[in-house]
């Protein structure tokens, strides 16, 4: 694997197919060198044989199943390395699902965990020591609305994304004096192979809730590039999530008390 030292470098998990692939395409055309990382070799050199053609940036690949514990190290190796070029981690990869509790397989729950938030948590780990010695980086987590609406899909899927949105509030609170942005990215239905994976298809879903892609991508870096430490792109009126996490601020300013509420007493 190489990679060129003159232009910055991104690397993106999930990337090849559906918005992995879109961040891929748009981050090249900001003049990022790239390394694709996912399962599928045959599906990441295609992805990245288009990259070099369209925009003629270095794209590296490699696959890796990050659910599988060497598989991941190798990704976390290459992000702890002290000459390291890369400045970008997208943490992109995972998947869902649309089951139940009563109708879910618990291993295939586990499996969830390991990849939407073990992984992401240990790339994120590997990354962030290198890019506060420098003084420089970023880091792009991937959630869902599923964070804030938790009454749809499934439960594990959705306490997942919470834990995404959480982790990236915490660290914008740790590394933001550092050099380093953060940023969760929550988006809505989104027309990708997610659904499929998750066990529906989005022509099941109402058609006016169902983003493209590319739409989705482009309005999150827009995001990204307005300093936004969490952007939703279907959510219309911004002011609105500002409100939201405002509240939640002040109530987190009511909870040093030494006794309980009145209510429990």
């Amino acid at each position: 694997m190489t990679t060129s030292t003159a232009r910055p470098v991104a690397l993106i998990t999930g990337a090849s197919t559906g918005i992995g692939a879109i961040y891929a395409d748009r981050l090249a055309r900001r003049g990022y060198d790239l390394i694709l990382v996912a399962r599928n070799q045959s599906r990441l050199e295609k992805v990245a044989d288009i990259i070099k053609e369209s925009t003629g940036a270095d794209v590296s690949v490699i696959a890796a199943d990050l659910g599988l514990r060497e598989e991941l190290r190798q990704v976390e190796a290459l992000l702890r390395r002290e000459d390291s070029p890369i400045s970008l981690l997208v943490n992109n990869a995972g998947f869902g699902s649309v089951f139940p509790l009563l109708n879910a397989n618990v291993d295939e729950m586990e499996q969830m965990i390991d990849l939407n938030v073990t992984a992401l948590t240990r790339l994120t780990y590997a990354a962030v020591p290198g890019f506060v010695a420098r003084g420089n980086g970023a880091i792009i987590n991937i959630s869902s609305i599923v964070a804030i609406s938790t009454n749809v899909l499934n439960d594990v899927y959705n306490a997942s994304k919470a834990y995404v949105l959480n982790f990236t509030q915490s660290l914008h609170h740790q590394l933001a004096d550092k050099g380093v942005k953060v940023q969760a990215v929550l988006p809505g239905a989104t027309a990708t192979e997610f659904w499929d994976v998750a066990g529906t298809n989005t022509t099941n879903l109402p058609q006016d809730w169902v983003m493209s892609a590319e739409a989705m991508v482009d309005a999150s870096l827009r995001g990204f590039d307005q300093g936004e430490v969490v952007t939703i792109p279907p959510l219309q009126d911004g002011d609105k999530w500002l409100a939201y996490d405002a509240a939640r601020v002040e109530l987190s300013g009511l909870f040093a008390n030494k006794t309980p509420g009145p209510r429990y007493l």
